[in-house]
């Protein structure tokens, strides 16, 4: 394998594990959340050597009960399939491995909020914590909500260190190769979010 898609396998991994697809929490009362999952992205982009490489994440789900009128009684749990990750065919293979995702001991990371907040004009602040390959970090996920026909579009993005995760051990962990930051940046359509 290239040295090329060893970065992209990295860095598509340290990056894919923010915000993703939306339904009810259960037992929640309100609207039902459903994503709608053609119109939907989970994107990052890292450098090697100073060039900028970009990535996806295919498989993600949430549950949610977000409402833009009370974002303090809302919360966002989220769930990433490390296995799905995709950058290249001949990238793709390699994130499994321990320097990875090590999937078969972490076959997923996950997000949980601790709080909502609003900050007006559609913004919001998500704080929360994302565990990666059992490591775990306090972020805070900023986010844009724009509501027209009955359909939500939320956008964002926020910055994390992979080396925080433990994505890309041994050799790969030489950040003047392949950076150690990495920007996460989502869209994601929803229906059944209540207005504003």
């Amino acid at each position: 394998m290239t040295f090329s898609s060893h970065l992209r396998a990295l860095s598509f991994g340290a990056a894919g594990l923010l915000l993703a697809s939306l339904s009810p929490i259960a037992g929640a009362a309100g609207p039902v959340i459903a994503l709608v999952a053609p119109q939907s992205e989970v994107g990052f982009t890292i450098k090697q050597m100073g060039v900028p490489v970009s990535g996806r994440f295919k498989r993600f789900a949430v549950q949610t009960n977000f409402d833009p009128k009370s974002p303090q009684t809302s919360q966002v749990s989220l769930r990433f399939e490390l296995a799905s990750a995709t950058i290249s065919a001949d990238a793709d293979p390699e994130l499994g491995k321990p320097d990875w995702f090590a999937t078969a001991k972490f076959p997923q990371a996950t997000f949980q909020s601790t709080g909502i907040k609003a900050l007006g004009g559609g913004k919001f602040e998500v704080a929360g914590k994302l565990s990666i390959k059992g490591n775990s970090r306090d972020v805070v996920v900023p986010m844009q909500l724009a509501q027209a026909g009955g359909v939500s579009t939320v956008t964002g993005g926020l910055p994390i260190k992979r080396l925080d995760f433990k994505v890309g051990e041994g050799d790969w962990a030489d950040t003047s190769f392949v950076a150690n930051d990495v920007q996460v940046k989502f869209k994601l359509v929803l229906q059944g979010v209540p207005a504003q």
